[in-house]
């Protein structure tokens, strides 16, 4: 890589951010591509007033390409931008800013992301299916939103605490009337009349992340043509997955996402299709090397 006085800047925003793969998978993108740009993180410290609007003030004053955005700035970023498309407005998240001619425009792609891993990895469309969405946090919010954008039958929501299940079950019911979404405790007896019916189980909790924790989930009431899906990456094949493949269920794990959400940005900033292929190599190297 070499860097000169036309090399373009990206980046991300974060705190921590010593863990992130993405520095890997889009330097590696644009090296594939002969573009002459690099992208570094940037730790934005969460502890400092006024370290986040400085930050984004940057990347106009310094004529960056944009930034990805990630915990736990996606929420508070918005208020610094000049415009955020629908999508990310209605999540109320950020996780990729864009400096278009000076103008800062915020999206969200996790979701988008998401469902294009899903696609390319299992064949899954969730158009008139049925989901069970384990979490509602902030990534449960982008998926389910994304996954209700496709019409499904019906979308549960479980969450250890109920409330949030329900918050964010009324907070999309308006815009998505003609689905069932509904909010569930995260239980196993309770979740077991929806993991009958489901094509498709996602857990966007860190649960199992390192290893560590296990959901306790009545995979065994999942029909044949059923997908576990996990969000988490670390490892690749997480508790979930492995008991999922045991029953001899098609399963999905997570770095699909962060490869194809940074597949969205990358597109976005410079216009060129992203070479998905090297972005996942390279991130899959960076984390095994981890």
């Amino acid at each position: 890589m070499k860097i000169n006085g036309y090399t373009k800047i990206t980046g991300i925003f974060g705190d921590p951010i010593g863990h992130t793969l993405s520095p890997a998978m889009h330097n590696a993108a644009f090296n594939a591509l002969g573009l002459n740009a690099v992208y570094v993180p940037f730790h934005v410290k969460s502890n400092l007033p006024g370290e986040l609007k400085a930050a984004v003030e940057s990347i106009r004053a310094l004529g960056l390409l944009g930034v990805n955005v990630t915990i736990p700035h996606k929420e508070k970023v918005l208020k610094y931008l000049d415009e955020i498309e629908p999508h990310a407005m209605d999540l109320g998240a950020v996780n990729t800013i864009v400096n278009k001619d000076g103008k800062l425009i915020g999206y969200n792609t996790d979701g988008a992301g998401y469902l294009l891993s899903l696609r390319d990895e299992t064949g899954f469309k969730a158009g008139r299916k049925r989901a069970v969405i384990i979490g509602a946090g902030g990534a449960a919010r982008s998926i389910v939103y994304s996954i209700l954008a496709a019409k499904p039958v019906s979308v549960v929501i479980a969450n250890r605490t109920l409330r949030r299940a329900e918050a964010l079950a009324r907070s999309f019911a308006r815009k998505f009337d003609s689905t069932d979404i509904i909010a569930a405790p995260l239980d196993k007896d309770s979740l077991f009349e929806h993991f009958v019916k489901a094509d498709l189980v996602v857990n966007t909790t860190s649960t199992g992340m390192m290893g560590k924790g296990e959901l306790d989930l009545p995979l065994g009431a999942l029909p044949a043509r059923a997908v576990v899906s996990d969000i988490v990456y670390r490892p690749l094949r997480t508790g979930l997955i492995k008991n999922a493949e045991k029953l001899g269920l098609k399963t999905h794990g997570g770095l699909g996402m962060l490869v194809r959400q940074g597949a969205i940005g990358f597109e976005l900033w410079t216009g060129k299709k992203a070479p998905v292929k090297v972005m996942e190599a390279a991130a899959l190297k960076a984390l095994r090397i981890r």
